[in-house]
């Protein structure tokens, strides 16, 4: 075997070829990396954000959107009567009626962005218990209260949100009371108001939907029965699990573009890579071939080269993995419908080690076998 030093030498000989070959790995296993985190970020928010014991009663016909959802709102009182399996913590029908609306919200400086509202009633919390109250307190009439993602959603600095704010929405004044928590969840970039003022700015005298919360997953059967048997109201019924996981397949279309831009930018530092590695190793054929003639054999060379590649592409997959957790790690993506937090998890971390080896074979392999190529006496002659 040749010593492992000469490859490390080798890797010195052309500073300007070096700096290329680890910047273009870098760059790959980044945008591999930033991929594989927005893909999982994306699917993990969606699928913490529907509970199999949530029913939704909604619409026919709605869905793929509870914004476009229209139902009477009598809908809960017959469904809390008729619904058996019902859950009532501390006695009371966990029963809530929703709207989700979607306007702008305008700052005091003017900025203005869309947002996603839902229109609540305290009944609310027992249908999401993942929502927790980190300040002030529950809205009241011309009142919010804003998720803790929310200026994400909004794209407003992290403290224009804070209780006492006061915002506009649709020519309406409304002060900021509360903030709320719903970790790992869509709801974190949502804002809340009371059921009556979000009727009241979205014009409308239906509500979206009813979500229930059922004892257990099996119950969910006599919401899709009551749903089934009231005509008049024109109903369906979905488990809120269902409902995000249709979701999750909506958004695929955007994940997979994510996936083909990172590939079609791979595959162009791959070409960049075997380019500046023919033109290096096409300079050493007398080298490699005054290797072979002292007693190397084609293989051990092979290796070496390999090993070189090797060294400068784990390096740039080193940067990259730094560049992550120092640009990636914890951010906050908003999309359509919410916001999600990126991570570089030990996955994402093995999927980048991954594309940095495999960034250093197949650059490698290439031009390596054709400079060994020749027979050893022209490649003695060459130049």
């Amino acid at each position: 075997m040749l010593p492992f030093t000469y490859a490390l030498r080798n890797l010195f000989r052309d500073k300007s070829r070096l700096l290329q070959t680890i910047g273009g790995s870098a760059l790959v296993v980044l945008l591999v990396m930033a991929a594989g985190a927005l893909n999982q970020g994306m699917t993990r928010v969606l699928a913490a954000s529907g509970s199999p014991l949530n029913a939704i009663l909604l619409g026919a016909g709605s869905e793929e959107s509870i914004q476009r959802s229209e139902i009477p709102e009598r809908t809960a009182g017959i469904a809390e009567a008729a619904v058996g399996g019902v859950a009532k913590p501390l006695g009371t029908p966990a029963v809530s009626t929703e709207i989700q609306y979607m306007t702008y919200l305008t700052t005091k400086d003017n900025h203005r962005s869309a947002g996603v509202f839902r229109g609540v009633t305290p009944q609310a919390l027992l249908v999401h218990p993942e929502v927790r109250l980190l300040d002030g307190h529950f809205p009241g009439a011309g009142e919010l209260m804003v998720g803790r993602l929310a200026w994400r959603k909004l794209h407003l600095p992290p403290d224009a949100l804070k209780p006492g704010t006061k915002v506009r929405l649709d020519g309406a004044e409304m002060t900021i009371r509360g903030t709320f928590a719903a970790p790992g969840t869509v709801l974190e970039s949502e804002i809340w108001a009371t059921l009556s003022d979000i009727r009241m700015l979205a014009q409308r005298e239906t509500v979206s939907c009813v979500v229930m919360r059922m004892e257990n997953p099996d119950d969910f059967a006599d919401a899709d029965l009551f749903s089934k048997q009231r005509l008049d109201l024109e109903l369906t019924a979905m488990r809120e699990s269902d409902y995000y996981a249709a979701l999750t397949k909506f958004f695929r279309p955007l994940r997979v573009m994510t996936w083909i831009t990172a590939g079609l930018v791979a595959a162009g530092a791959v070409f960049g890579g075997l380019n500046t590695l023919y033109a290096a190793f096409a300079s050493r054929i007398r080298e490699l071939a005054t290797l072979q003639a002292v007693g190397f054999s084609r293989r051990v060379i092979l290796l070496s080269l390999v090993q070189e590649s090797l060294l400068a592409c784990l390096t740039g997959t080193l940067l990259a993995s730094v560049l992550a957790l120092l640009l990636l790690d914890g951010r906050t993506i908003p999309f359509s419908i919410g916001a999600f937090t990126v991570s570089v998890t030990p996955e994402i971390a093995g999927a980048g080690l991954a594309t940095g080896i495999l960034l250093g074979i197949i650059g490698a392999l290439p031009p390596a076998l054709r400079c060994l190529k020749p027979p050893l006496p022209t490649a003695l002659r060459s130049s």
